[in-house]
């Protein structure tokens, strides 16, 4: 007994030595953490997130606060939670680490008024494709990946891999297009719409040197002036914050290659970066098997593009910058004969201080184009003419916004460009000679908003003023005296209202009405163009377009099953819309010319929705009915009633990506159209079709992406077209590639 009493009381005096102590005298000393918070875009706390390494290993889960710990050894982590977008953040030492989710369609956005807004809370019907969407995207060119939305399509349906670039015009809520967009391209906030034609580069940038792009359907000149009639795509550059560099390469069928880098660095307030690319494809026949002929080569493109940018930051958010970009390109267009060409650079500096943001831009382009004549049955072709179109554009930009109290915001601004441009054409056929012809045309505008947003309300009035002028016409001829071309000029006033009511968290109604105007290119007006064996013929007295349109709907963002909804009716009306009316028809020609038509309608329906019902699956898509006809045409009456040339009624497109930290990603891709037609008399179809892509990666490390795309899967025959022969979409093509990532996003 006395034993144990003796060998229990070291014990206890241990014990109560131990008990006295500080916690950290006697415990091991732990590891050293870094801390983080994680919230979503409105700033709010996500408890129970899941912080997992590039391995797919959990590091820790978020609190009630969002708050969580990892090792301080850590330098990527993979963010998920239920119901929101994963994100994949690279830790930067002495940077506080918050790490922002998002939930699908709930993004904070620039909309067509120029001021953030939750898509919730905005009139306008906006869809963003962020980062990950655009590498997700099956397709190489912007445009193809764009076909993810609903109601976005090219003039016609063939990839601008392949497509001449005069039939590269954007048609949004079913409005149509013919060579040149009814809706404005914008970068950074500088007009990218080809100053002579119209139409979009889509190859312009490199890949690497996009963020973002977002697409706001609606008539937006109250803001953005000419061209913005069925609505505004804004590209978004990347801006890295950090020394980084990106790469980016694959190959695939029909000797397809795409290559991008990008490169940045940092010095105090001072950041730099420099992006280029190269594109190339051999291409295909477009020409229909059984139509085709000894004269029928494949239609392909060879381009280069580079884009550099120097910035200044003075404080968060306030920057001075000077950045330029070039295209070169070479394309086939499909016969021996017949090409073109696009050698165009970019400038623009600027500002954004404070609440002024100030832009200073223009460029120089180079167009060439040669054209011909093919003879029944393709057998031969003969060169008609060679066109060249210099163009040069000047222009400056700047608005400013300012908040009066918590619930008002109003904006003012001011806008000009001045585009002188020529086309100089050899001729071959007939007597031969030369002709020419040079015109300048400006732009001039100024606007203003006010937006209000009391609560569960936002109300916004908005108008602008323009004057276009088109002057300076001449045309001369070898054959013919020196003909000056009328001058005219227009004034334009384009108002726009927007409401948007929240009648739960979760569902919000909205409305809006407008009026937009497009003035004619110079393209329009004096050259004549050809696609195919399809010409058309200018006319110098095209006056513009002027719309008025209106939509309502509802949003609804059903939280907890993690899904949002957006339905949208809309109306439009286009006064003297610019078409290309049948002039004569043979069965290897078609000659058209362009003219002030009298009215076109387009209404229908557009559905956008999203859902994440587990973590590990996203599904995305959309549809659109779109009822586009001619309504009224006093010298042709005849065409009342008929469709807009190259607008389906049924659009439909779904995305479904599914992702596991081990095994990578998968994205199905799905696009569907209704016929359509490709004249203004609906005598040529083109019938409807279904199309599916399909977009794997998988990462090794920290550092390595592989991936394997393929388009067209099941190599569907879509008709793109009938000039008047019939010419069809790319089959299936499957590429492989990677991805390196070195330093910061």
């Amino acid at each position: 007994m006395r034993t144990r009493f003796l060998t229990a009381l070291p014990l206890a005096f241990l014990c109560a030595l131990t008990a006295s102590l500080p916690a950290h005298a006697w415990q091991t000393p732990a590891a050293e953490q870094i801390e983080g918070h994680v919230v979503d875009a409105k700033g709010a706390p996500i408890a129970d997130a899941q912080v997992l390494d590039t391995g797919g290993r959990a590091l820790a889960t978020t609190a009630a606060d969002g708050g969580f710990e990892v090792p301080a050894a850590t330098r990527v982590i993979n963010v998920e939670a239920s119901h929101f977008a994963p994100a994949t953040v690279t830790i930067v030492t002495g940077t506080p680490l918050r790490v922002v989710l998002e939930r699908p369609l709930e993004t904070v956005v620039v909309t067509a008024y120029r001021s953030p807004l939750a898509t919730g809370d905005s009139p306008a019907s906006t869809r963003v494709l962020d980062t990950e969407k655009l590498q997700q995207a099956a397709a190489i060119s912007l445009d193809g990946k764009l076909r993810e939305t609903p109601g976005f399509e090219l003039f016609r349906r063939s990839s601008s891999l392949v497509a001449n670039p005069t039939t590269e015009g954007v048609s949004l809520r079913g409005l149509g297009s013919t060579a040149v967009s009814r809706s404005l391209v914008v970068f950074d906030d500088v007009p990218v719409n080809d100053p002579y034609g119209g139409w979009i580069h889509w190859e312009e940038l490199p890949e690497l040197g996009i963020q973002s792009v977002e697409l706001v359907r609606g008539g937006a000149s109250d803001l953005y002036g000419s061209s913005a009639i069925g609505g505004v795509i804004s590209i978004e550059p990347a801006r890295p914050q950090t020394a980084s560099l990106h790469v980016l390469s694959s190959y695939g069928g029909l000797e397809t290659t795409d290559d991008s880098v990008l490169g940045s660095a940092v010095h105090g307030r001072w950041s730099g970066m420099a992006s280029a690319g190269a594109i190339a494809t051999d291409g295909y026949t477009l020409i229909a098997p059984n139509l085709r002929g000894p004269v029928d080569v494949n239609s392909n493109v060879h381009e280069h593009n580079g884009l550099a940018e120097i910035d200044r930051k003075f404080g968060e958010n306030d920057r001075f910058f000077v950045r330029g970009n070039v295209l070169d390109e070479t394309r086939h267009n499909g016969t021996p004969l017949t090409g073109n060409g696009t050698r165009l650079w970019r400038y623009a500096t600027g500002a954004d201080w404070n609440n002024l943001v100030v832009r200073l831009y223009g460029d120089d382009e180079h167009y060439w184009q040669t054209f011909s004549s093919v003879a029944t049955g393709r057998v031969s072709e003969k060169l008609t003419r060679y066109a060249e179109d210099p163009a040069d554009e000047l222009g400056a930009a700047l608005h400013w916004h300012q908040p009066v109290g918590t619930h008002v915001l109003i904006l003012a601004g001011a806008d000009t460009h001045d585009v002188r441009a020529s086309d100089n054409e050899l001729l071959f056929s007939g007597a031969g000679g030369t002709l020419s012809t040079t015109a300048r045309q400006r732009q001039t505008g100024v606007y203003g908003e006010a937006l209000l947003t009391p609560e569960k309300w936002t109300i916004s009035a908005s108008g602008r003023v323009d004057h276009f002028s088109n002057f300076d016409a001449y045309q001369y001829s070898s054959s013919a005296a020196t003909v000056t071309e009328p001058a005219f000029s227009e004034t334009v006033f384009d108002p726009r209202v927007g409401v948007t009511r929240r009648l739960t968290q979760w569902l919000a109604l909205n409305a809006s009405g407008f009026r937009a105007y497009r003035a004619p290119t110079e393209n329009e007006l004096y050259r004549t163009g050809q696609v195919g064996q399809q010409t058309t013929l200018p006319n110098s007295n095209l006056r513009s377009e002027r719309a008025t349109g209106w939509e309502t709907g509802f949003q609804t963002d059903m939280r907890k099953l993690g899904s949002s909804v957006r339905v949208s009716y809309f109306w439009t009306r286009v006064n003297r819309p610019v078409t290309a009316l049948t002039l004569s028809t043979t069965p290897t020609a078609t000659t058209l010319k362009r003219e002030n038509l009298g009215r076109i309608e387009s209404r229908g329906v557009s559905l956008d929705y999203a859902a994440q019902p587990a973590r590990w699956i996203a599904i995305e898509g959309g549809y659109q009915y779109a009822d586009a006809t001619v309504t009224q045409y006093a010298q042709e009456p005849q065409l009342v009633g008929n469709w807009i040339p190259q607008v389906a009624r049924n659009m439909a497109t779904a995305q479904v990506r599914l992702t596991h930290p081990r095994l990578g990603l998968l994205s199905l891709q799905e696009r569907a159209s209704g016929h359509q037609f490709d004249d203004d008399a609906n005598q040529y179809v083109l019938h409807g079709y279904f199309s599916t892509d399909a977009y794997a990666s998988h990462d090794f490390g920290e550092h390595v992406t592989l991936f394997a795309s393929g388009e067209n899967l099941f190599d569907r025959a879509v008709q793109v077209g009938k000039t008047p022969v019939l010419t069809l979409g790319t089959p299936r093509v499957a590429r492989f590639g990677l991805r390196l990532n070195f330093g910061g996003e």
